[in-house]
């Protein structure tokens, strides 16, 4: 086990288990069981699935860190720019000694990995997950961030009386994110407004991809924003190819079940 300090000064652990080429994935390895585990999957999350990734990497040196987990319990509120992220990731490699490494992200951390990759040359490779390299949905998440960070702070100031809610009604759910987690989030994309995705230019090997059904629709808590990930990355496509990504649309997938597909472990098998 290792440690890696990040931008703000908060310490992360970094685990290495496997031998061959490194690859770094944010995500959390440790297994969750019970009711909490049930809980998850009553809304379509698979709480183990950092866990069955890393495992499944065989023949990697398989690099593993939960910044997502680690940002809601050490918020960045006002540091989180697209530029620490990227710093952050880094950290997290020279941790483990990594001074090559490919790099998977999903959702959010995709878009990390994107960012990360115009910002050093230590990468060879990147795989992107539930967020499309180029349409990608920064304008709308900026927009359900800023949401969030204002129901975070409403609720602050009046707690809402605790209800029943169904699993998979996401609009009747009470947010629980504090003002601190919801504003970093609102940090990263104001940093992000006016990326140009058109003008990256990447030469290594490169995979991106979405369910077709990746299309998350808010209420007007939310208002009404629509944030698209399977068909903006459908749409360009080709012009992807072009540039060299490979492109996999995930038949019949949501933002949740895509997450599943083997496609990562595909991809690297296919470079061998």
């Amino acid at each position: 086990m290792a440690t890696a300090r990040l931008h703000d000064g908060s310490t992360i652990e970094v685990t290495v288990r496997g031998d061959g080429p490194a690859i770094l994935l944010p995500v959390r390895t440790t297994l969750i069981e019970g009711e909490a585990a049930e809980q998850m999957r009553a809304w379509g999350a698979e709480p183990n699935a950092g866990h069955d990734l890393a495992a499944g990497l065989t023949g990697h040196r398989v690099i593993t860190a939960d910044y997502e987990g680690h940002r809601a319990a050490h918020p960045a509120a006002a540091t989180l720019t697209a530029e620490a992220v990227a710093h952050d990731l880094l950290a997290i490699a020279d941790a483990a000694g990594a001074a090559r490494f490919d790099y998977y992200g999903y959702s959010w951390l995709a878009l990390a990995g994107l960012q990360l990759a115009i910002r050093t040359d230590r990468l060879t490779g990147l795989a992107m997950g539930g967020y499309p390299p180029l349409g990608g949905p920064y304008d709308a998440m900026l927009a359900v961030t800023r949401s969030a960070h204002r129901q975070a702070l409403e609720n602050q100031a009046d707690p809402p009386a605790p209800k029943e809610v169904v699993p998979g009604d996401w609009d009747s759910a009470e947010l629980t994110a504090t003002p601190e987690q919801t504003g970093q989030y609102v940090t990263l994309y104001e940093s992000l407004q006016g990326f140009d995705e058109s003008a990256v230019e990447l030469t290594i090997p490169r995979l991106a991809f979405a369910g077709a059904d990746d299309v998350i629709e808010y209420g007007a808590r939310w208002d009404h924003a629509r944030v698209e990930i399977g068909p903006a990355l459908a749409r360009n496509q080709d012009e992807l190819e072009r540039k060299g990504w490979i492109v996999r649309i995930i038949d019949n997938a949501d933002h949740m079940s895509a997450m599943h597909a083997p496609v990562v472990r595909e991809w690297l098998r296919g470079r061998r």
